[in-house]
This record gives structure tokens, C-alpha cells and sequence, in this order.
């Protein structure tokens, strides 16, 4: 059978663990035996990256931008353990981080529904979309730890000289600091991102924050909303039948546990990062949600949005065949794929990547699945593969 061509090609970003080793599994079984694929590799591994002090990191973040597709693995952000463990030579800092910074991105995720996965949330009919601004906040932030009493103050010096300080605390005693930030660009290009999203999808935009506390800093994010929701988008939305609809962080977390779903939830940084999980782990498991990455300038990056699997490798290291569940990874290659295929206008590709999913969905659905699947699935699962065997029975329906 003659291989799908490809055009152009996609920035691959491979990545740690276990992710990476079935990353490399997939291309071999699913991708390469369909597909002349054409990527432009970068190693994203935690030592690669460590090696090169990050410049490999950026380097793929050019690429993205280049190419206008990427695809992603998982990787680790380090820690103090993984230092000593990979034998670094500093903390690296998290590449999701970098590259969402250089792309001035809005990730975008989604539970991947089967009909034998029940979500726990009995209510949720239909996919929500979580749109998480991927700038600033705590993972861009500046922390202290004082060992004494003394005078916390903010202190803003502006270019022309000017000077406004406020004082944090009068603190009796040792204690913490944070200091955190964004730019009023950065939450202008998360609001056209999300609505232009919405729009897409034809569905409607949620945003939550806590603007009766934090009156500036969160009311800011409320506001920019507002005003490019008034002037760009409202004569759009409504031609679409949808909405935009503001509201609290607490109420809208007790609104979507009674909605029945098919909205975008638009969330600050950190609140996208626990509601993405919170919204897969109740859909069946945080390997059962896409992950997307996109730039106003019309860049995508597909990525797995769970980790790196971290205990499953070690157990691999010792020749254990584990019950990893590929899904997400599977689906930022699919993902990727579509939107190279929309992108150059290769309709053989996009419906590959489209067979590739319902293959994917249709072997879970069939009652073989991986283990984490296993403990949830209704009827009961009529077997439980390894990674490698799960693989395999997706590659058969390929053929």
C-alpha cells in the first residue's frame, strides 16, 4: 500500500520517561508503516535539554513557529530529586512554559469521550473545553522566604522615572512572599484566542475569575474580556447562536458540575492547570484528554496533557511490560496530523488522522483497553493489554 504523502513537515518535540518510549512505539505501529512522515526532530529529554542549557527548547519554539504545527511529548520540569537523579547541572525550567511563552499561547483541553467510560460528573453530556491562559501568574512568579520580622512593599519603577509602592504586609515574624504578574497583551491575545476558539467550535465562552478579592489583578482579566467580547466578537457570537458569560471562579465551579458540558471554560493559568485535571480525571483518566496549544498568529502545538508516567518507567527499566494508556499521545499526533492536512490541503492525510481516532476509540469501545481504563469501564472490560499489546490491536484495525 502506497504511504500518505506529507507536504510539509512538523516540529516533533520528543520528550522523558515513559512517554517517551511509547512515543516511539507509536511512529513505528501507527505513523510510519501509513505515513511518509516528515518531521523536524527536537529532543526535548530532561538531559538534552540541561545539556544545552534550554537552547534546544527555544529552538523548537522557532520551529513551532516556522512550521505552524507541532507535536509534543510529555517532559519533566525539574526538581531538586531529579538534579541529583539526571545528574543536572541547574533546576531547568518547564519547556511547556518556555514554549507557551514564545508562542503567546492559549492551551485548550478536552476529555476524550467512549461510550463504556462513564464520567463521574452523571450531568456532563458533552466535551468542556478548557481554556487555559499559559502566561504568567505563579509560573512565571518571584518568591522570598524572610528568617525575620520586617516591611513587605510592591514596588513598580516605570520607564519615565516614576515610582508607586505599597505596602504588602507589616510582618511580626519570619515568613513568605510572592510576587506574580501579567501583561494586559498577553490576557488581550488569551481573550481573541479563546473567543476566535469558540467561534470555531460553536460553542460558548465561560470565563471565572476572583475579581471581588483581587479587584486589580483578577478584575483586569474580566475587563480586557469584556471590552474585546463588546467590539470584536458580540455581532459574531450572537450570528453563532452562543455566548460569553462571566462570573466568579467558585460559582462557575459549581455551575459546570451542573451543566451538561459543551461550553469553553476559559481559566487563569493555575486554575486551567487544576481544572484540566480535575475535568479528565472525572471523564475516566488524565490519559483521555487532548491538549492544545494556539497562538494568535495561527501556530498550533499538540502535546499529551498528563506527565511523563514517571512510576510506570521505572518498572520498565526492570522489564515489566506496563498498562500505560497511550490515548493522549495518540491524539496529538492525530491532532497535529489534521491540521498539517488543513493547513496544506491534503484531505488523504486528515482523513487518516480522523481513522486513526476512531480506531483508537473503537478498540476501547470493543472492551480492550489498558488498566487504568479497566477499573472504570461499564460493562466490565473483556480485556486488559499491556501498552505495547494495546497498540498493536489499534495497528490491526489500520490494515
Amino acid at each position: 500500500m502506497a504511504k500518505i504523502q506529507m507536504k510539509n513537515a512538523i516540529a516533533e518535540l520528543d520528550g522523558d520517561e515513559m512517554t517517551r518510549v511509547l512515543w516511539a512505539v507509536i511512529k513505528e505501529k501507527l505513523l510510519e508503516p501509513f505515513i511518509d512522515l516528515k518531521t523536524e526532530y527536537y529532543d526535548l529529554g530532561l538531559k538534552n535539554r540541561d545539556n544545552t542549557d534550554d537552547k534546544v527548547t527555544y529552538e523548537s519554539a522557532a520551529a513551532i513557529k516556522r512550521l505552524k504545527v507541532g507535536v509534543k511529548c510529555a517532559t519533566i520540569t525539574s526538581n531538586a530529586a531529579r538534579v541529583k537523579e539526571y545528574d543536572l547541572k541547574q533546576l531547568t525550567r518547564s519547556p511547556n512554559g518556555i514554549i507557551r511563552e514564545e508562542l503567546d499561547g492559549t492551551v485548550f483541553r478536552a476529555p476524550i469521550f467512549v461510550k463504556n467510560i462513564q464520567c463521574c460528573v452523571t450531568s456532563w453530556k458533552k466535551p468542556i473545553v478548557l481554556g487555559r491562559h499559559a502566561y504568567g501568574d505563579v509560573y512565571k512568579n518571584c518568591e522570598i522566604k524572610t528568617d525575620q520580622p520586617g516591611k513587605a512593599e510592591l514596588v513598580f519603577t516605570g520607564a519615565d522615572g516614576t515610582v508607586i509602592r505599597k505596602t504588602i504586609q507589616e510582618m511580626k515574624g519570619p515568613g513568605i512572599l510572592q510576587g506574580i504578574h501579567n501583561m494586559d497583551s498577553s490576557i488581550e491575545s488569551f481573550a481573541r484566542c479563546c473567543f476566535s476558539y469558540a467561534l470555531d467550535q460553536k460553542i460558548s465562552v465561560w470565563l471565572g475569575t476572583k475579581d471581588t478579592i483581587s479587584k486589580t489583578y483578577d478584575g483586569n482579566f474580566k475587563a480586557i474580556f469584556q471590552k474585546i467580547f463588546d467590539n470584536e466578537y458580540k455581532d459574531k457570537f450572537e450570528k453563532a447562536g452562543i455566548e460569553y458569560f462571566y462570573t466568579l471562579i467558585d460559582d462557575a465551579v459549581a455551575r459546570v458540575m451542573k451543566s451538561e458540558g459543551g461550553f469553553l471554560w476559559a481559566c487563569k493559568n493555575y486554575d486551567g492547570d487544576v481544572m484540566s485535571d480535575m475535568i479528565a480525571s472525572a471523564c475516566g483518566s488524565l490519559a483521555m484528554m487532548t491538549s492544545i496549544l494556539v497562538s494568535p498568529n495561527g501556530e498550533f502545538e499538540y502535546e499529551a496533557s498528563h506527565g511523563t508516567v514517571q512510576k510506570h518507567y521505572y518498572r520498565y527499566q526492570k522489564g515489566e511490560k506496563t498498562s500505560t494508556n497511550p490515548v493522549a499521545l495518540i491524539f496529538a499526533w492525530t491532532g497535529a496530523l489534521a491540521k498539517r492536512a488543513e493547513i496544506d490541503g491534503t484531505p488523504e492525510l486528515a482523513d487518516f488522522a480522523k481513522k486513526l481516532e476512531k480506531a483508537t476509540l473503537d478498540v476501547i469501545e470493543s472492551g480492550v483497553m489498558t488498566g487504568d481504563l479497566a477499573r472504570l469501564a461499564e460493562p466490565k472490560a473483556a480485556k486488559v493489554l499491556n501498552s505495547w499489546e494495546f497498540i498493536e490491536e489499534i495497528a490491526k484495525k489500520l490494515i
